[in-house]
């Protein structure tokens, strides 16, 4: 037995729906601009952009109905809508032909940016570490087998503050679709079960105060939440 100079800590997980087993969390993957409006509202060129991605700690997730305090360092909390990819299988160098039979299950996910942050990170050329990768910023829902959903080519998208509309999209404007992401990024990485993808966002960011709540659907997968308290 390992004797470790302070306990690990708890493995990160996600429910799974009708099912008390739990997905052990390897590592979460993000795709940048990954849908066409977003990327014009963001500044990007959406006609000339491979995937891009950039990553978020295991620890960062937060389970769906759950509040988070608004985050410290920031004044422009901005929300996210995205699906996530589950993957239960390895993979290095797919094709889009066969990296779809790597998907394991498919979540709700919400990628919170400190945007202020990360412009600043922007504008001097820096990692996006500090405005995306802190505590509690991949909020999830309970994730659903993909044999119960089959492969999700298409479905609504949207994201509600206080029960006003900020987005809707449809899964079908992702640049990159689901097999297609995951072939893409196995040309860099060994992917391995436990690891999540969050595929990008419709247009429609915006930011969120104390007091707010975020409610988002995705058509075939159900809905997510999540309430803005006060700074700790």
């Amino acid at each position: 037995m390992t004797d470790y100079v302070f306990p690990p800590q708890e493995q990160a997980s996600v429910a799974v729906r009708g099912s008390a087993q739990r997905y052990a969390v390897h590592r979460i993957f993000c795709v940048g601009r990954n849908y066409a409006a977003h990327a014009r509202e963001m500044g990007g060129n959406p006609e000339r952009e491979a995937p891009f991605y950039f990553s978020k700690p295991a620890n960062a997730l937060l389970p769906s109905g759950s509040d988070m305090a608004y985050p410290p360092g920031t004044q422009n909390l901005h929300y996210e809508m995205e699906l996530v990819i589950a993957l239960g299988a390895p993979v290095f160098k797919a094709t889009p032909e066969t990296a779809g039979a790597a998907v394991w299950g498919y979540a709700a996910g919400l990628d919170m940016t400190r945007r202020d942050l990360q412009a600043e990170a922007k504008a001097a050329g820096r990692p996006w570490d500090t405005a995306k990768g802190f505590e509690q910023s991949a909020v999830i829902s309970e994730l659903v087998p993909a044999v119960q959903t089959g492969e999700l080519k298409g479905g609504a998208i949207t994201l509600a503050v206080n029960g006003v509309e900020k987005q809707r999209g449809d899964l079908s404007d992702m640049i990159w679709s689901v097999p297609e992401i995951v072939a893409n990024l196995s040309q860099f990485y060994h992917l391995q079960p436990g690891d999540l993808i969050y595929t990008g966002t419709p247009e429609g960011v915006g930011a969120v105060k104390p007091g707010d709540r975020i409610t988002g659907h995705i058509e075939g997968l159900g809905d997510l939440s999540l309430t803005i308290t006060t700074p700790e």
